[in-house]
């Protein structure tokens, strides 16, 4: 029988963005972004997921970020991102993480190497087994190569510890069937897919765009929750714009752009990511100016 965790992975939470100047992370604006977040209704932070550019991340650089964010995070629930595709490292980063005051991990199938539904059915066993923490399964198979299949998820779903799914699969059949069967917490991870996973009765989202008009992400949400869906449209159609261009160009260069635009941060990125486009990033600061407007 399947023991159930408690740990409740609802609301809106942030995959937060790592800050660097001169090439080195700038733990000043990682905490002033955190602190700037914070008060605004956000359900938690995921630090050092893909948005975090946690692969341009040492260990060590990791593990600092993620003492930077707790220690401003006011008691905020945190989620660590965690991907790999050596199992034994893998697991040896999981008992490392397990020390740390976290809410769960958050785990991707192994990039690169595209394993079969047994394979990856292997893979977070192992993971769920060695781990004391809860686990969001990351399904994101733009980045991975490889989809979690329904029967795979709903295998998962049996282990005490796998609790919730980010989903980024692109499949719509598949998320209803999620939500409708109720055995993993349903997280959209594609932010132009928060409203209708919602709306379908997902618990929440984790969502880049959510760096920015934070208050009325939570509130479009907390809308939906509520069954007012007249006002949560109202709020959610002026964010469509920002959600397009903050994908337009590679993640998290757009919404970097646009936070070094409102002074929370200075505009780097580790190579082989890159800065906006100028243009771009004036795109991002023109949309973001009329959402403010239609907030006052």
């Amino acid at each position: 029988m399947r023991v159930q965790v408690t740990s409740q992975f609802n609301g809106l939470w942030i995959p937060l963005v790592t800050p660097f100047i001169d090439g080195a992370v700038d733990h000043t604006a990682l905490r002033k972004l955190v602190q700037h977040l914070v008060p605004q209704g956000i359900a938690g932070i995921v630090v050092c997921g893909s948005t975090g550019e946690a692969a341009s991340l040492s260990k060590d650089e990791q593990l600092a970020v993620l003492n930077t964010v707790h220690s401003a995070a006011n008691g905020i629930p945190l989620v660590m991102g965690l991907s790999g595709y050596h199992l034994g490292d893998t697991l040896e980063w999981v008992n490392t993480l397990a020390s740390y005051p976290l809410a769960g991990l958050l785990v991707p199938a192994p990039h690169y190497i595209r394993p079969s539904q047994d394979g990856l059915l292997q893979w977070f066993t192992a993971i769920a087994d060695a781990s004391p923490l809860p686990l969001i399964v990351y399904d994101i198979p733009s980045r991975t190569g490889v989809q979690l299949q329904l029967a795979t998820l709903r295998a998962l779903a049996q282990h005490a510890r796998v609790v919730a799914i980010k989903d980024c699969g692109g499949d719509t059949a598949k998320t209803q069937a999620l939500i409708a069967e109720g055995s993993l917490q349903v997280l959209a991870g594609d932010d132009i897919n928060v409203f209708s996973t919602l709306a379908l009765g997902g618990a929440g989202a984790i969502a880049a765009t959510g760096h920015v008009h934070t208050r009325q992400w939570v509130e479009m949400m907390r809308c939906i929750d509520q069954g007012d869906l007249r006002k949560a449209q109202a709020l959610w159609r002026p964010l469509l714009p920002l959600i397009e261009a903050t994908f337009a160009e590679p993640n998290p260069a757009p919404i970097k752009a646009l936070l070094a635009h409102q002074g929370l941060l200075t505009n780097g990125l580790r190579a082989p990511m890159a800065p906006a486009s100028l243009a771009h990033a004036q795109r991002m600061a023109g949309i973001s100016a009329a959402i403010s407007a239609t907030e006052k």
